[in-house]
């Protein structure tokens, strides 16, 4: 399973295209404004200039499908390494399954962002087909918020779009470590995870529990010595 690097930090992007586990990145238009980026464009741009072979997903800004097939194809043309991100629905609810099918069929590398149910799932992976390279992001972390257990339909999600060879599931909203473990165990192709994540990652995979359990005891003593707190 591959990982991919989420965030819109550009430092934090260029550090994180040096980590031989990191694959790939993942952004999003809110992702984006919280950076204090001010030009969406220029932005992505100088990303795909500094990092033009690694999958980056970029997320088009409009309601209208209209509008959304004119971005697409001007985000697509920034780099042959760029996945336009289409949501799955409009915010109407209203089903992109035709724009997704028609820029699928002229070779737009797409990822289909902000899916939850495995219907959405379904409707998509029939529209992508195998005409091009294409990744599902299925917002796993959000699923859980609800109190469902993601692992479920994103199980029942690998076998949707199996027949399919050019889709990628991916885990999205990733909310802590574990969930690189349940992602493989779900079949998922990719997880995409903040850089303060991956770096726990890296940090603990081979923790001895032992060793963490110490470490956590002289915290919480260091930390109740600084404080001057007496009993």
């Amino acid at each position: 399973m591959e990982i991919y690097g989420d965030g819109a930090n550009m430092d934090e992007i260029l550090e994180l295209n040096e980590y031989p586990i990191v694959t790939g990145f993942t952004t999003n238009p809110s992702l984006i404004a919280k950076a204090g980026v001010k030009n969406y464009e220029l932005f992505a741009k100088d990303l795909v200039r500094q990092i033009p072979d690694k999958p980056i997903s970029f997320e088009v800004i409009t309601d209208d499908f209209n509008e959304m097939y004119t971005q697409a194809m001007k985000i697509a043309s920034w780099g042959n390494n760029v996945y336009v991100k289409i949501p799955c629905t409009n915010t109407n609810g209203a089903s992109s399954a035709s724009i997704i099918r028609q820029l699928a069929k002229q070779k737009v590398k797409i990822n289909v962002t902000a899916v939850l149910t495995l219907s959405q799932v379904c409707i998509a992976s029939r529209a992508l087909d195998n005409f091009t390279d294409s990744i599902i992001s299925i917002f796993a972390g959000r699923i859980a918020d609800t109190l469902i257990d993601p692992t479920t339909i994103i199980t029942n999600s690998a076998g949707a779009i199996s027949p399919y060879i050019n889709q990628k599931m991916l885990w999205a909203s990733t909310r802590e470590i574990a969930n690189i473990l349940q992602a493989s165990r779900c079949g998922c192709h990719i997880i995409t995870m903040p850089k303060k994540m991956i770096d726990k990652y890296l940090l603990l995979r081979d923790k001895s529990l032992e060793d963490y359990s110490r470490e956590t005891v002289k915290m919480f003593y260091d930390d109740a010595i600084k404080s001057g707190y007496i009993l």
